[in-house]
């Protein structure tokens, strides 16, 4: 999927193309197409007439023009007039990219500057040739770019509904939505089948079960697409589907996103192909390319897979696009030089803040030969293809910007439905739920008033951090919807801080989980659930003790280690990520005054539950199916709350910041006079607002943390205390890869273990604009008084006015010389 477009620093990435071709050494796994299931584009895809059309417009067409459809930018990156110099074929809009840079923009809004960008690509050029754009954007649960539209729960809560005629009724929804925005094509469904829960991407699958998975892929773009129907265009209240990621993203090594699937071709066709013969056959217009490899090998490279198994043996006639710069990863490639990709079957690179230099290098490469004609004119009859049956000529036009129905009460009751039959019932002991008729309850947790929290992901921007409740004005929180239901029941509901109260309630229901994420800063190294707020359990077992039926509702994009939480809760309830309806949660879990819910229980689980923190599950304490409803006598028992893994070593405690993120178990914050604040991926400052921090790419997405002082102020890496004494006796060093963007005058200081260290002298000799590495060896602060058995605190970075630096990395790792301490901070 897209991440945040912004200015990659290309050649970083050029330089980093010998370690992708060292990891894709080798020539690619063979494919044999005879195992592959075979699957047919349906011939309604396109007509005789429209293949006519594309053969005249072909022989018009320059190899500028030609060239020009094979590659997609990125709106933060490239204007409408852009296209009058290169005749790109198509626009997205990445996770974090809005309108004139603003992530809020209205329908209206995006309907305005897709129409602005596809009236440049409609000027005839000089032989009278004009092609419009095709325009994409992740509308991945709802159209979830746009505040104010209908928001469904994430796929994993979807996949516990079992429903696939509903799932073709949110595809409905979603894609007259998208349509109400003037866009026509989304990036989706996603029909990975997560084998590993680590993966930060778990919520975007339906199921572990691949049968699911395949009637899902029918039902979804079948959904965005309406039918195909022969002669005749999409019409305006659908939009092209994506099936995607190909292939076995879900089966990505050690939850790594963009990870390698280390299995044989039978298994990858069993559990991980599945959903795209259902796709093909439903009309699925476009496929996109998976980031991750398969026996080592990208598939952004792989011809076996890409052309033999998808285009020849499944049959496929859309086209297929890439995803975010990930023909850069390639074997010999950079980020704009990669004819490997579209000889391997790619037809359209998605080239965010790439497209320029790539657009340059492919018509090169397309006149001296190394993309061969009939390749580039295949990929280009396929782009064409699509453009027609969506109506995106003049002839047939067909005009999405003139649908109304972002929002609308019918879509949004949808989206009810579903979150209530997305929840899944684990545990129900005494029959606590559902809370009954004048009940007095008090609801509490970090998750009962957080309108991100219970969206997730992919939510107005790429992680959804920011999301805040003004952003659904036609939704509820969990805490609103059953606020309202309880009160119309006769009984009186109290939002509590901390599960505080002063008259003692008939139930609490506490609503926690995890906090947004998408996909690789939601990768974690074990399935124990890591609490947002510490005071989870204990508020939990603080209402138990004080004899208290508890409700826990637990908010998550993957099923997780929660023996504890469950053990302290009387009826335990997996909410997954619902979205903006939260009256569906109270539909099911408040009952009305004739003592009857709107809906029942009747979701369940569609991956396995763990009993430990190990994944992949073996041994699951509820395995995938399981759902009580209510009139159930089952009651669940005392659990074992054995985590089954080291977790000190599992959790890196010598790893505290990559990717972009603090390595969980560590906090990233900031800090001044006026208080201080975590950091996560929005942009934030410290409370007094003397130091400002946002994500930036500098080798890959959002890879780095970008840091601006403008008075006193520390940045800081604290967890759980650590024992590092182990690295003290084997010469370690605390290592720090940044770069420093301004060294300003004020002194800067390194500290671990609350010793510090005066760094100057390195941030002066440091190339401003480059990345740096600074080592300090443990001794030093073990020497300088630091408990090394006992680190909570693992890094402090304290400057001043002036001063900037993006944090690449900081680890402890073992060093090979004998460095000399920098001197003692003042």
């Amino acid at each position: 999927m897209r991440r945040q477009a912004m200015v990659i620093a290309t050649a970083l990435l050029i330089a980093g193309t010998a370690m992708a071709a060292t990891q894709d050494a080798g020539e690619a796994a063979a494919v044999h197409p005879d195992l592959w299931p075979a699957a047919k584009s349906p011939a309604a895809i396109t007509d005789a007439a429209t293949e006519a059309r594309i053969d005249a417009l072909m022989k018009k067409m320059t190899v500028e023009q030609k060239v020009g459809q094979l590659i997609q930018g990125d709106i933060s990156t490239i204007t409408p007039k852009d296209l009058e110099t290169y005749p790109l074929g198509s626009i997205l809009a990445g996770g974090n990219s809005g309108p004139n840079g603003n992530e809020r923009s209205s329908a209206a809004d995006w309907a305005k500057l897709v129409g602005e960008f596809r009236a440049v690509s409609m000027k005839p050029q000089a032989n009278g040739v004009a092609i419009p754009i095709i325009f994409g954007v992740d509308a991945v649960h709802g159209h979830n770019n746009i505040p104010g539209a209908t928001l469904f729960p994430h796929n994993i809560g979807l996949g516990a509904a079992r429903d696939p005629e509903l799932i073709q009724r949110i595809g409905a929804v979603t894609g007259a939505e998208i349509a109400g925005s003037g866009i026509e094509w989304t990036f989706a469904p996603t029909l990975a089948v997560p084998q590993d829960l680590r993966w930060g991407r778990s919520y975007e699958g339906y199921a572990a079960d691949p049968k699911l998975v395949a009637d899902y892929a029918t039902a979804m773009v079948l959904g965005l697409q309406g039918p195909l129907v022969a002669g005749k265009t999409v019409d305006a209240q659908h939009v092209a589907a994506t099936a995607k990621h190909f292939l076995a993203d879900g089966g990505t090594f050690e939850g790594k996103d963009q990870g390698d699937a280390k299995i044989d071709e039978k298994e990858l066709i069993a559990k991980h192909a599945m959903g795209y013969p259902a796709a093909i056959d439903a009309g699925a217009l476009t496929v996109m390319a998976s980031f991750s490899s398969w026996q080592g090998v990208k598939h952004h490279g792989n011809k076996g897979l890409l052309t033999d198994a998808l285009k020849t043996k499944m049959g496929f006639e859309g086209f297929v696009v890439g995803d975010w710069n990930g023909h850069g990863q390639v074997a010999g490639c950079s980020v704009t030089d990669c004819a490997q990709s579209i000889n391997a079957g790619l037809d359209m690179f998605m080239a965010p803040d790439s497209w320029k230099g790539l657009y340059e290098t492919t018509l090169k490469q397309a006149k001296d030969g190394t993309i061969p004609v009939a390749r580039l004119d295949d990929a280009v009859r396929r782009i064409l293809r699509v453009k027609y049956k969506l109506g995106l000529f003049p002839e047939g036009h067909v005009d999405r910007s003139v649908v109304k129905a972002v929002g609308t009460p019918e879509h949004l009751a949808v989206a009810r439905e579903a979150v209530a039959k997305s929840l899944v019932l684990l545990k129900n002991n005494g029959s606590v739920l559902p809370v009954k008729p004048g009940a007095r309850v008090l609801v509490t947790g970090p998750g009962a008033d957080n309108m991100a929290m219970q969206s997730g992901g992919w939510t107005i921007s790429w992680q959804g951090t920011d999301v805040v409740r003004s952003d659904f004005p036609n939704g509820q929180t969990i805490w609103e919807a059953l606020d309202k239901s309880v009160r119309d029941a006769g009984g009186v509901a109290t939002l509590s801080e901390g599960g505080v109260f002063k008259e003692k309630p008939d139930v609490a229901i506490v609503v926690f989980g995890e906090a947004p994420y998408a996909e690789f800063q939601g990768d974690v190294a074990t399935l124990d659930y890591q609490p947002t707020e510490a005071s989870d359990l204990a508020t939990l077992k603080k209402l138990k003790a004080a004899g208290i039926p508890v409700v826990a509702l637990f908010l998550s994009g993957r099923p997780m280690f929660t023996n504890p939480e469950i053990n302290a809760a009387d009826a335990f309830v997996a909410g997954w990520l619902p979205g903006s309806q939260g009256a569906g949660v109270a539909d099911v879990l408040i009952a009305g005054k004739d003592g009857k819910t709107v809906r029942g229980f009747t979701g369940t689980l569609p991956f396995a539950w763990p009993a430990d923190a190990r994944s992949p599950v073996e041994k699951p304490q509820f395995a995938v199916g399981y759902g009580l409803k209510y009139g159930a006598t089952t009651t669940v028992p005392q659990l074992s709350e054995e985590l089954g893994v080291d977790i000190s070593a599992a959790l890196n405690v010598e790893n505290f910041f990559a990717g972009g993120r603090a390595r969980s178990p560590w906090v990233l914050s900031i800090t001044d006079a006026g208080g201080k604040r975590p950091v996560e991926s929005a942009p934030i400052e410290s409370p007094g607002g003397m130091i400002a921090a946002r994500s930036v790419d500098v080798r890959a997405q959002e890879d780095g943390k970008s840091f601006v002082w403008t008075g006193p102020a520390t940045l800081e890496l604290t967890g759980p205390y650590a024992d590092l004494s182990r690295q003290l006796n084997n010469s370690f060093a605390l290592r720090v890869d940044w770069r420093i963007d301004a060294a300003g005058t004020a002194p800067v200081s390194l500290a671990l273990g609350g010793r510090a260290f005066d760094v100057s002298a390195a941030v002066k000799a440091a190339a401003q604009g480059q990345v740096s590495t600074i080592k300090v060896p443990l001794r030093c602060f073990a020497d300088a008084g630091a408990n090394l058995r006992q680190i909570d605190n693992a890094v402090t970075v304290k400057a001043d006015k002036g001063f900037a630096a993006t944090l690449l990395n900081t680890n402890v790792e073992a060093v090979g010389e004998n460095l000399p301490c920098p001197p003692a901070a003042k």
